[in-house]
């Protein structure tokens, strides 16, 4: 079904839209005067978090590791661990399948940071506020050196991206080609930035790698404040929805969950990993259907940097999951404890460091600069 704008749901002006190719809607003189101030904290912080992927004082991707003989994470990442899967393989298979899947998430999040630029780039089309347009081109940038780290990553590692995952493609091209801001907004800087942060926090306390968990890190000092965008819209946004517009939403939003908690990670997802480390992926996903019951899930969910748990506290926290929906989710976790968590979010204490050391690598290149800059003179 084709959007309108009547499927637009705006409760705030800093979020109002235009069409997309309403250009001359953005050179309306009064529009330049009517910026407002929400965003100019995190528009302003974007110095403290500076980083370039390029620049090996920040990160050095020619940093050497042994990918036929390492495991670059913990085995326990690996989907199909601890079930049959992982009692066929020998030693050697064990870390091929690893690494192999190792090699399809890092190429599924430079998919995802792809999906994100453009998204951000788009939003700038159709927000009106000046504001939310330059913390939306920002994004845009912090994507784009993302793309370029995890190529590099992606490139030093294994010499090129696996293809997108059908699950995961279907659902940026939603969000990217979509004209109505608070599904991009949900979407992208609640859902999947959510999905981002755990992996990003898992990635930094299970890697064995240290470019990965380098990457990590400084990926999250970036997408830290990409969430807090999306949480300034929820603030302003959630609580003044009528029952048929919060509806709306937090069924879209429990739809999007289930559909990449069911899919996102599934064997028919990425059958050729399978197929080169000698098993047939339709047996590999009856094994991991019999070793993945409900209550196991439930338990790998329970941890604080699981992917879905931080998903869903990021949906709780803005006020999207009540108690029409909470049922759904309770299926896989405790939402008492969450309700009783404080707002801190996984990953918020290693961005924070990851901030503080790019303060310290920021502030001698500048005081390298003026000393070359004095020397010129």
């Amino acid at each position: 079904m084709a959007e309108t704008q009547k499927d637009q749901i705006t409760k705030d002006n800093i979020y109002n839209t235009v069409e997309p190719d309403d250009f001359a809607a953005m050179i309306e003189c009064d529009r330049y005067l009517e910026r407002a101030s929400a965003f100019d904290k995190i528009i302003s912080a974007t110095h403290d978090h500076f980083w370039d992927p390029m620049d090996k004082r920040y990160i050095d991707f020619s940093t050497p590791f042994d990918i036929e003989n390492e495991y670059m994470v913990e085995p326990e990442m690996t989907v199909g661990f601890g079930t049959a899967v992982w009692d066929k393989l020998d030693e050697k298979n064990r870390i091929k399948l690893t690494n192999l899947d190792t090699h399809w998430s890092l190429s599924n999040i430079l998919h995802g940071e792809q999906g994100a630029m453009a998204l951000s780039a788009s939003l700038c089309h159709i927000l009106r506020d000046p504001g939310a347009q330059e913390y939306a081109a920002n994004q845009a940038r912090e994507e784009a050196r993302h793309v370029t780290a995890f190529i590099e990553i992606v490139r030093a590692r294994f010499g090129k991206p696996m293809a997108c995952g059908p699950v995961l493609r279907d659902t940026l091209t939603e969000l990217v080609n979509s004209k109505l801001a608070w599904k991009k907004i949900v979407g992208m800087q609640l859902l999947i930035e959510g999905l981002a942060m755990g992996a990003f926090a898992t990635f930094y306390n299970k890697g064995r790698d240290p470019l990965i968990i380098r990457l990590a890190q400084l990926a999250m000092t970036d997408e830290a404040f990409h969430h807090k965008f999306g949480k300034i819209w929820a603030d302003r946004t959630i609580p003044h929805l009528n029952e048929e517009e919060h509806n709306k939403i937090e069924d879209w939003a429990w739809q999007v969950f289930s559909n990449l908690l069911y899919n996102l990670a599934s064997p028919d997802q990425k059958k050729h990993i399978y197929e080169q480390v000698g098993l047939d992926w339709e047996w590999v996903q009856g094994a991991f259907m019999e070793g993945m019951t409900d209550e196991k899930v439930r338990e790998n969910m329970q941890q604080s940097s699981n992917i879905f748990r931080v998903l869903v506290k990021t949906l709780l926290m803005c006020g999207i999951i009540t108690k029409r929906t909470a049922g759904n989710y309770a299926a896989y976790i405790d939402m008492q404890q969450l309700h009783m968590e404080s707002d801190e979010m996984v990953g918020d204490s290693i961005a924070a460091a990851g901030i503080e050391q790019l303060r310290k690598i920021n502030s001698r290149n500048e005081a390298l600069r003026s000393l070359s800059g004095q020397a010129a003179d």
